[in-house]
């Protein structure tokens, strides 16, 4: 399964613009572009990192349609710059689960420790707060909607598998992969209602938006 989003794209971006010209084409050919072919390239590579991570998140979540649930991938909330990964709308209709993806060092253990999350000795709590203040401004978005942030790990093994972790006014869920559908199954609570979801996913719909970087 394939997402085309925006990790990618930029990625792609990064890479054709620091190729611009017969020129620039052919000394990058030959492994001689320069400095900024290669500050160009590996920054490519940190973009291209993250949507191999969005990719493999949108595999494991595919089956979760099949029990109900609603799946919308790259998305950005009117008005607002930064890009939502994952959006999920429950099969009760009721929650909506904001997921970003991250893939971390594979050698390294992520952690919660004195209360922030590390991926081995690098905190990383700020990611997980970001994710936390996407879901606030979902929310705003959509009052009298539960919004729930969530963050999975790839690469990185998550210790006990999963965990939440705290941040201003509540707490994120980090999880590894193992545990991303069993724990969004199990967080359903109340019997399916396909039309509350489908009206909560219009809801979604109308004030979320596929990812572009213009305003």
């Amino acid at each position: 399964m394939t997402v085309q989003n925006s990790a990618a794209a930029r990625a792609a971006a990064l890479r054709a613009g620091a190729r611009q010209g017969v020129w620039r084409r052919l000394l990058a050919l030959l492994g001689l572009g320069g400095a900024k072919v290669r500050r160009a390239d590996a920054a490519a590579a940190r973009w291209a990192h993250g949507a191999a991570g969005e990719e493999a998140t949108a595999r494991l979540l595919a089956p979760l349609e099949a029990a109900g649930w609603r799946i919308r991938h790259d998305l950005r909330l009117r008005g607002r710059r930064f890009n939502l990964d994952t959006v999920l709308v429950s099969p009760c209709g009721t929650a909506v689960v904001v997921l970003d993806t991250k893939n971390w060092h594979r050698g390294r253990l992520t952690t919660l420790t004195s209360g922030r999350v590390h991926c081995g000795t690098q905190d990383r709590h700020d990611q997980v707060v970001k994710v936390a203040g996407y879901a606030q401004a979902v929310g705003k978005a959509l009052p009298g909607v539960l919004v729930l942030p969530l963050l999975v790990v790839h690469g990185s093994p998550v210790a006990g598998g999963g965990f939440e972790a705290p941040v201003p006014g509540g707490a994120v869920w980090v999880l590894g992969t193992d545990l991303l559908v069993p724990r969004l199954a199990g967080a359903v609570r109340g019997a399916r209602d396909p039309r509350r979801a489908a009206q909560l996913v219009q809801r979604v719909d109308s004030v979320l938006r596929p990812y572009t970087e213009q305003p």
